[in-house]
């Protein structure tokens, strides 16, 4: 099993179809690059020698225990805190997001149902900017708006991901269950009770690679 990512995709443009397990590979980073040789190295075996090789592709993942590095953790995190709410660029990059229960789900429907050499793409029908997730969250949790602070956008930042899981839901009888609406409400509510956690992960390694990664960017 090689668990992927939507990444190795590249990036779509605003009226385009959404990403299916044929959209040619064109990744724009080093990271998404190297997912992509992954993908290639591991379903090559399954060519070659005949392994059984099943590779899945996933949208953005959020939900509980997700380390604050992440989108949705970092802005509940750091607007608890009253700490300002770091936004790459315009904020308008488009993602679909989908709750980890429902990625776990389709890991294992393909590990168990999956074919040799196959690929499933699997994703949350919940496409949404950047901008709006972090907006919904200063609402949920009632902090100022100015907290959203605009910073200098990372190098190779795709515009937009989206996801046709059509081959999974017909050959792995997969789909997601939750609704991003209802997601983000118990994503917020479960950071909201288990403080301790992410306040024990925020130490002070964490802290030096927040700094490092975000401080050089403030505008």
């Amino acid at each position: 099993m090689q668990v992927s990512t939507d990444e190795v995709y590249g990036s779509l443009g605003p009226d385009d179809a959404p990403f299916t397990e044929r959209t040619p590979l064109d990744p724009t980073s080093p990271y998404s690059a190297s997912k992509a040789a992954a993908d290639h190295f591991a379903l090559s075996y399954a060519r070659t020698h005949g392994m059984d090789v099943v590779v899945t592709r996933c949208s953005n993942n959020y939900g509980p225990y997700q380390f604050p590095e992440k989108l949705i953790p970092l802005m509940i995190t750091n607007a608890t805190e009253r700490q300002p709410l770091p936004v790459y660029g315009d904020g308008l990059q488009v993602r679909d997001w989908i709750h980890v229960e429902d990625h776990c789900r389709g890991v294992l429907a393909a590990l168990e149902r999956g074919g040799r050499g196959e690929v499933y793409n699997f994703g949350g029908n919940a496409e949404r900017t950047n901008l709006d997730i972090v907006r919904r969250i200063v609402a949920a949790l009632g902090v100022s708006p100015e907290l959203v602070t605009h910073v200098k956008d990372r190098p190779a930042h795709d515009r937009r991901y989206a996801m046709d899981a059509t081959k999974s839901a017909d050959a792995l009888g997969w789909a997601p269950r939750w609704t991003f609406e209802d997601g983000l409400t118990h994503t917020v509510r479960w950071y909201g009770e288990h403080e301790a956690w992410w306040r024990a992960v925020k130490d002070g390694r964490y802290r030096q690679f927040y700094h490092a990664w975000y401080g050089e960017r403030a505008t």
